[in-house]
């Protein structure tokens, strides 16, 4: 079985965030996994421990870091590592998934995994972008998956904790919410003897490229526009600090 993962490395939201122009300035940020494309890189993982296969993660290199979470995706149980070589920090999801799609449908899939969202945009049409250039079927917010003699039965989340189970033809492509087990931790030093020794694949991006439309003109962090006052004292003069501030306000 041919498992293919779609995943994206993304700004490092434990960090500050410095702005340049209409994007972020990639030289002083940190770049990382997507946290859901990890949890659906463990769900590729357990499917082909389960029933067979090969997983191969492939991958949009915007900037030129993407080997770094490609080799963490190999720790972690991918066997294979593909690259597309766009080079174009301003491309959009839109054309992202046209590329995307493009280096998948050429590795034939019997399932293509992606993460529900990504964390620094919360965009999540990755997936149904993939599923509907690649004419496959789409189930998104998936909380496991078993396949099972060309057939995958998919747990889907709704809100209010409500859930449904859907029995689906291969293939098809799946948005992962959240793996049906927390993704396996992966030691650095397995991390940096792959680095060393495993072969990433690069394409070149091919398509149409045609992004939503939409353009950033300008970006900039956000203004402060207040203070927070701290009082100190005992826990009496606090409290009379307090109710002083409050009737100045006229809430008291």
């Amino acid at each position: 079985m041919n498992i293919i993962v779609a995943i994206k490395h993304i700004p490092s939201i434990a960090d500050d965030l410095p702005v340049n122009g209409s994007n972020l300035d990639f030289d002083s940020v940190d770049f990382v996994l997507n946290e859901f494309d990890e949890q659906s890189i463990e769900q590729a993982v357990l499917v082909k421990e389960a029933s067979g296969g090969t997983v191969t993660v492939v991958g949009v290199d915007l900037i030129g870091e993407l080997d770094n979470v490609l080799h963490l995706a190999l720790a972690k149980g991918a066997d294979k590592a593909v690259k597309i070589t766009a080079d174009d920090p301003g491309a959009d999801s839109h054309q992202q998934a046209g590329w995307l799609a493009e280096a998948i449908r050429d590795m034939s899939p019997d399932i293509v995994f992606t993460g529900v969202q990504a964390s620094n945009d919360l965009d999540g049409q990755i997936g149904p972008m993939l599923a509907a250039r690649l004419d496959l079927p789409y189930i998104g917010g998936v909380s496991s998956v078993d396949v099972v003699d060309g057939a995958a039965t998919v747990n889907k989340e709704f809100a209010g904790g409500v859930g449904a189970k859907y029995a689906v033809s291969l293939p098809v492509v799946v948005g992962v919410q959240a793996a049906s087990k927390p993704p396996r931790y992966a030691p650095i030093s397995k991390v940096r003897q792959i680095a060393q020794t495993a072969a990433i694949g690069k394409v070149a991006p091919s398509g149409d490229g045609a992004g939503a439309g939409l353009a950033f003109k300008k970006m900039a962090p956000p203004v402060a526009a207040g203070h927070a006052k701290m009082f100190t004292g005992s826990p009496k003069e606090v409290a009379a600090q307090i109710v002083e501030l409050l009737k100045g306000r006229g809430l008291a």
